[in-house]
């Protein structure tokens, strides 16, 4: 599936409410040996449950989370609000990445002011977004 390349890392998360949009983007990560186990996530309440259960368990967490802004339940700013509130060891293994079908620069300025965000990103994740990823955060 990744033709024997290194994976970059053990485990990343997608959160998002498109059903086809978890499946295509599991796939590019794994075929581009981007992560080795993606965590998908439908709902950003069931995303923050596995969070707040393993906020101690490093090597379960995710290094990378792509969290959608718009979603049922809780949107993706509402989940990084309560992602505030987990364990430091947790905040300082992932990166978290808000991905959305159009950037609004409302959405973007308060992305921006969000410490817990590394940037945010228009949809969809391909191959050269995730090369470019590797290059701009220093991922080998």
């Amino acid at each position: 599936m990744n033709d024997g390349l290194p994976v970059n890392f053990e485990n990343v998360m997608i959160i998002d409410d498109n059903q086809i949009d978890l499946y295509i983007v599991s796939r590019m990560i794994t075929k581009n040996s981007f992560g080795k186990n993606v965590l998908q996530y439908s709902s950003a309440i069931e995303a923050l449950n596995y969070l707040k259960e393993n906020q101690e368990d490093i090597p379960r967490l995710p290094a990378v989370i792509f969290v959608d802004i718009y979603m049922p339940g809780m949107s993706g700013f509402e989940f990084m609000a309560e992602y505030d509130k987990l364990s430091t060891a947790l905040k300082k293994h992932c990166r978290v990445f808000i991905i959305s079908s159009s950037i609004d620069e409302q959405d973007l300025a308060k992305a921006n002011r969000d410490k817990n965000i590394v940037t945010m990103k228009e949809k969809p994740i391909t191959e050269e977004f995730l090369n470019e990823f590797k290059i701009n955060y220093r991922i080998s």
